[in-house]
């Protein structure tokens, strides 16, 4: 796995690693990968380390809620990747779980689930929703 060095992270609130330190194994390779995606399809992102969160927030800026449109946040048994602005994503195949106001999270469980292609897909409108 290739790590990215991001130049726009801001670690006053945390590292990469306070977030993930007591995350088991497999579900930090999940949450490692798909930070990588998000880098890979926002190469311009905000990353945001967040220990207090439990969480890695993405954006174009360091307000989570303001400038946020990604987070990864390890659970127990799987890796919520969670959008901030979930209800306005459009999601054909209903991959999109939870009844806040916006708050919308996909349970990533594998890397295969990771690499779909809608979860990518997922990840692209929330950039271009964040954007606009």
């Amino acid at each position: 796995m290739q790590w990215v060095t991001m130049m726009k992270s801001d670690n006053r609130l945390g590292t990469i690693d306070d977030v993930l330190k007591d995350v088991a194994e497999p579900l930090r390779v999940i949450a490692l990968r798909l930070r990588d995606i998000v880098i890979e399809l926002d190469p311009d992102t905000t990353e945001q380390p967040r220990p207090g969160d439990k969480a890695l927030s993405y954006g174009t800026g360091p307000q989570k809620i303001k400038q946020g449109y990604i987070y990864i946040m390890p659970q127990k048994a799987y890796v919520n990747l969670g959008f901030y602005r979930g209800t306005s994503l459009s999601d054909p195949l209903g991959m999109l779980e939870g009844t806040g106001k916006d708050l919308r999270h996909v349970k990533v469980r594998s890397l295969e689930q990771a690499e779909q292609p809608a979860v990518r897909e997922l990840i692209a409108a929330a950039v271009a929703d964040r954007r606009q």
